[in-house]
Parts: C-alpha cells; sequence; structure tokens
C-alpha cells in the first residue's frame, strides 16, 4: 500500500478547503487529495475515484476528526467548513505542499456545453449544443417539439442577455431554465440582476458554476452504465 498517513493528510484538507471558499462535502474532497500524494499508485487511484478505497477514506476522515478536534476545521455531517485558525494555518503551510499534477486548466464556454451535453445523456434526454439561439437544449425525445431544460453558459458578457432568453423559453414552453456562470464571483452579480429585473422567473430559474457542472458530470460519469437502467419506464 502506498497510502499516506492520516496525520499528513490534514494540511491538504485545510488547503483544499480554503481554496474553494472554506467549505465543501467530504466526498469531493477524496479525489481531490490524491494530487497532494505522488506515490499513491495507478491501481490505488482507480480504486479511490471509484469510491471502493475504505483505507483511503478512514484515513481523510481520521485526518478531519483530528482537525476538528484542534479547531481546524468544523464537521456537520458531511460537510466540512475550515475555520479562522485553520485558515491560518493553511496559509503558513502552503510552501510545504505542492500538487503531483499540474492544476488544470479553467474550463472554456465550449468545455461547458459539451459537458452539459453528456450529462444531458447520461439522464437519458436528446441534448445538443447551439440550437437556434440558446447554448445547450434538452428534449424529452430526439423529435420531441418542447425543449425540457435549457442552458445559458456565461463566461463574459451581458447577464441581462441571458435571462431574457431564459425568461423566452420558459414563458413559451415552461422549459426549465439554467443559467451556468464561470465564477462564483459572478454569483452576486446574477442574483442581483435576477431579482431586479427578473423577478417574475427568479423562481424558476437555477444558477449553477462552472466547477458544479464539473461536479455533477464527474459523479454521472463514474454511474453511467448503471444510471440508465434506474431511469428506464
Amino acid at each position: 500500500m502506498s497510502l499516506p498517513p492520516s496525520h499528513s493528510i490534514e494540511i491538504p484538507i485545510l488547503q483544499e478547503l480554503a481554496a474553494t471558499g472554506g467549505t465543501d462535502e467530504v466526498h469531493f474532497l477524496y479525489e481531490r487529495l490524491i494530487g497532494y500524494f505522488p506515490q499513491i499508485e495507478d491501481r490505488e487511484i482507480s480504486e479511490i475515484k471509484n469510491g471502493e478505497s475504505r483505507t483511503w477514506r478512514k484515513a481523510v476522515q481520521k485526518a478531519g476528526r483530528n482537525l476538528d478536534e484542534k479547531n481546524l476545521i468544523r464537521r456537520i455531517r458531511g460537510l466540512w467548513t475550515i475555520t479562522a485558525r485553520g485558515r491560518e494555518t493553511a496559509l503558513a503551510e502552503t510552501s510545504s505542499f505542492t500538487l503531483a499534477a499540474t492544476a488544470p486548466e479553467p474550463a472554456t464556454h465550449s468545455d461547458v456545453q459539451e459537458l452539459l451535453v453528456e450529462i444531458g445523456c447520461f439522464l437519458g434526454y436528446a441534448a445538443e449544443t447551439e440550437y437556434e439561439y440558446y447554448d445547450v437544449v434538452w428534449r424529452e425525445k430526439p423529435n420531441s417539439p418542447r425543449l425540457s431544460h435549457i442552458f445559458e453558459v456565461q463566461s463574459k458578457g451581458n447577464i441581462d442577455s441571458a435571462f431574457a432568453k431564459l425568461k423566452r423559453a420558459y414563458q413559451m414552453q415552461r422549459t426549465k431554465p439554467f443559467l451556468v456562470i464561470s465564477s462564483e464571483k459572478d454569483l452576486n452579480r446574477a442574483r442581483q440582476s435576477l431579482v431586479r429585473e427578473f423577478q417574475d422567473i427568479e423562481s424558476a430559474i437555477t444558477i449553477l458554476t462552472f466547477v458544479q457542472i464539473k461536479r455533477v458530470h464527474q459523479n454521472l460519469k463514474s454511474i453511467g452504465e448503471i444510471l440508465p437502467k434506474f431511469l428506464e419506464s
């Protein structure tokens, strides 16, 4: 076994929580922590990604308990939140760890479109990009005239214009609208615009980030062969 001991996982946990805004679900940490330990073998990496490594989960959970006892994080069920003291510790130790792999390139507009198409296919929808003036659309069936879901992917540009497209589709067919934005920094701007200009569809629209779309895709991909069995009518 090349898995690291639990005490060596503590600082990476703090650094990951600090880097993702302070709070995250532990099941997302299991895979992201791999990059801090180049000694982990390919077979073990595969087991971790498939959720089959109880040893790794136990080591991460033990590290989490230790951090909680030291008042460096707070754990509420599966949600872990870094404390102010934990942030100070992570900052002080940042130079001690480097990720084994190069940080991934930021997702582009077209990257997220393709992810949304694949997510739709995983869930049994007919999905396509650039339909009329929408970034991504899902239908119940390939020949269905009704658009079930529509997505506007916003990496830059006018958020109000994206909301206007979503509003039009919702009012015409009660299509479920989604705005996908590039970062959490844009969340407040999007929410303010929604409340200010588009209150009539505020309850219908879902706002997601690129990171959330990548996580959904990653999780669905891991069960892609099984999921359709549950969705069969």
